[in-house]
C-alpha cells in the first residue's frame, strides 16, 4: 500500500471530494462557473405550462475542453415519441486528478412528458472499477428513485413539485419564447449529483455573433444559474445549443460526430484539484501543532456555507478554528438516549450503508468485544482499519462505502463515506463534512468526518488524524446534496491567514 503522505510530498498534489467531484463531471453537464448569482436580484418568472414543438428533435454532439485541450465530448439525442419525449446523453472524459489520468463516462436515458418535464430516467457512472447507477419516476409530488453500488440497491422518495426538469433540457424548454435582454426564467431541476432537486435561474443576456466551425453564427447568450453557480450557453436561432462555458477552463463546442469521436491521445483535463486549491497569502509551517486558525474568507458568497457550529466560529468576514482536546470527552451516552440529531447520523444513507451486511461483520471482526462506551477506542481502531487497508487514491466516482470496500482504494471522499458507515454499523454517530485542508502551502479541497463520542469531534481517516487539526475548515456538512453547494464557491473563494 502506498504511503499516502510520502505521496503526497512527491507530487504535492491536493484532494479530490465530492463538491469538485461535481465540478468535474457533472460541470459538463451543467457548466458551472462561480461569479454572478448576486446578478439575480429581481424576480425571475416560470414558463407557461404548454407542449414543447422540436420538429424531428435533436442530435447534438459536442467537443468538451479545458482551456485549449480536447478531454472528451457530449452527445445528446432528444427524439419525439407519441406523446412526449425520449432523452438520451453521453458524456465522456479524460480527468487529471492529483497526477493521475482516468476516463469516466456518463450515461442518461430520460422519458419526458410534452413540456420537457421529467417522467422517468435512467443515469449510469462508470470510472475504473467503480460504477453508480440509479433509476427513477416521477409520481405526483414524488420522485421515487432505485440506488445501485456495488450490487447493493437502495430506494428513496425524493419531494418534488409537480414539474421537474432535467438540465440538460433547459435551453430546449427555452425554445419558443420570446427571449428579450433581462428576462430571467426559473426551473425546479433534478439534480443526479445529489439525488436532489434544486432551482436553476436562467437570465437572458442579448443577442450576438459567435465563430462555429471556422463561420460567424447569429446566437442568443443565456446566463443559468444552479446552486450559486452559473454557466453561460449560446443558442442558435433554431434552439440549437452552439457553446457552452463552465467553470477551471470547462468549455463544450458544436462539432461533427467524427470529430467528436475522434480520438483524444494523451490529452487529459489540467490537474483540476491542483487548479482548484486556493493559496492563502503566507504559509503555515506545522498545521499538526495549531490549537487555534484565524482565516478572513473572502471572494464568495457564504450564506451557503455551513462556516459557524462545533469547533468553528464565523463572523464578519474572519473564521476562527479551534482543534479539539480529547482529555475531557464525556463518556457515551446509551444509544437510546442520543439526542434527535444524533438519532439521525446512526441511520444508512444510499451511500452511507451501514446496515449492510458485509460492512457490520467488518466492524464486528474489528471491534471484537470492546464496550460501546469505549467510542474513542472503537473510533480509533476503525480508522487504523481504514489506514491500513484502503489504499489512498483519486476516484471519479458517487464515493460510497461498498464501493470502497470492494475496490479497496479511494480518495479522501471513499474514506470519509466508509469512515462514517463503519462508524453508524458501531453505534457511533458520523457525519461526512466537506471544505479546504492546508497542504503545501496552498488550501486543497477535501472531505473528512464529524464523530459523536460523547460530543462531536472531527475525524480525518485519510490522514489519520482524531481530531482533524485546525487547518480542517468545515463548509458542508451532512449529505451529499449539502456538499454539492462547495461548488459554488470553486474558483472565487479567497483564504486569509491571519494567526
Amino acid at each position: 500500500m502506498l504511503n499516502f503522505e510520502a505521496m503526497i510530498a512527491r507530487r504535492m498534489k491536493g484532494f479530490w471530494m465530492i463538491g469538485l467531484m461535481a465540478g468535474a463531471a457533472f460541470m459538463v453537464l451543467f457548466l458551472i462557473r462561480t461569479d454572478a448569482l448576486q446578478r439575480f436580484f429581481s424576480a425571475s418568472r416560470s414558463l407557461p405550462d404548454r407542449a414543447v414543438q422540436t420538429g424531428a428533435g435533436r442530435d447534438s454532439w459536442m467537443s468538451i475542453f479545458q482551456n485549449q485541450r480536447r478531454i472528451g465530448f457530449a452527445h445528446r439525442r432528444l427524439l419525439p415519441k407519441a406523446v412526449g419525449y425520449e432523452l438520451e446523453e453521453k458524456v465522456v472524459m479524460r480527468i487529471n486528478t492529483m497526477g493521475m489520468v482516468q476516463s469516466i463516462a456518463l450515461r442518461t436515458r430520460a422519458d419526458l412528458l410534452s413540456d420537457l418535464s421529467l417522467d422517468r430516467f435512467e443515469f449510469d457512472l462508470r470510472s475504473g472499477g467503480f460504477r453508480f447507477s440509479a433509476q427513477g419516476a416521477a409520481s405526483g409530488e414524488v420522485l421515487r428513485i432505485l440506488t445501485e453500488t456495488a450490487g447493493h440497491r437502495r430506494s428513496i422518495d425524493v419531494p418534488i413539485r409537480e414539474r421537474i426538469y432535467l438540465a440538460a433540457t433547459l435551453m430546449d424548454r427555452l425554445q419558443g419564447e420570446i427571449l428579450a435582454p433581462g428576462d430571467r426564467y426559473t426551473f425546479e431541476v433534478f439534480d443526479p449529483a445529489a439525488m436532489a432537486p434544486t432551482t436553476a435561474t436562467a437570465e437572458i443576456i442579448g443577442r450576438e455573433s459567435i465563430q462555429v466551425g471556422g463561420e460567424s453564427v447569429p446566437a442568443t447568450r443565456i446566463s443559468m444559474s444552479l446552486r450559486g453557480m452559473t454557466q453561460t450557453a449560446w443558442v442558435g436561432e433554431n434552439g440549437e445549443l452552439l457553446r457552452e462555458r463552465g467553470l477551471l477552463g470547462m468549455r463544450l463546442e458544436r462539432t461533427s460526430p467524427a470529430e467528436a469521436l475522434s480520438e483524444f491521445g494523451a490529452e487529459a483535463s489540467d490537474d483540476l484539484a491542483a487548479a482548484a486549491a486556493v493559496t492563502p497569502n503566507r504559509s503555515i509551517l506545522d498545521p499538526q501543532k495549531l490549537d487555534v486558525l484565524r482565516v478572513r474568507i473572502g471572494g464568495a458568497q457564504t450564506d451557503r456555507l455551513q462556516l459557524n457550529g462545533g469547533r468553528q466560529s464565523f463572523s464578519d468576514g474572519v473564521l476562527t478554528v479551534r482543534r479539539e482536546h480529547l482529555a475531557a470527552l464525556p463518556p457515551m451516552p446509551p444509544p437510546e438516549t442520543l439526542q434527535p440529531l444524533e438519532q439521525v447520523f446512526l441511520k444508512p444513507e444510499p451511500l452511507i450503508q451501514s446496515d449492510h451486511e458485509r460492512i457490520r461483520s467488518l466492524v464486528r471482526s474489528i471491534l471484537g468485544d470492546r464496550p460501546p462506551a469505549a467510542s474513542l477506542a472503537r473510533a480509533r481502531l476503525l480508522m487504523d482499519w481504514i489506514r491500513r487497508n484502503i489504499e489512498p487514491r483519486p476516484v471519479l466516482s458517487m464515493p460510497d462505502a461498498l464501493s470502497t470496500l470492494d475496490n479497496r482504494m479511494g480518495d479522501c471522499n471513499e474514506h470519509a463515506m466508509l469512515f462514517a458507515a463503519m462508524a453508524r454499523a458501531a453505534g457511533i454517530p458520523a457525519r461526512v463534512e466537506a471544505g479546504l485542508v492546508y497542504l503545501q502551502g496552498k488550501f486543497y479541497y477535501h472531505a473528512w468526518n464529524l464523530l459523536f463520542l460523547g460530543r462531536w469531534v472531527t475525524a480525518d481517516a485519510l490522514f489519520g488524524q482524531l481530531p482533524a487539526d485546525a487547518t480542517h475548515l468545515r463548509m458542508a456538512t451532512g449529505s451529499v446534496h449539502q456538499q454539492v453547494d462547495l461548488v459554488g464557491v470553486i474558483g472565487a473563494i479567497t483564504v486569509e491567514i491571519l494567526d
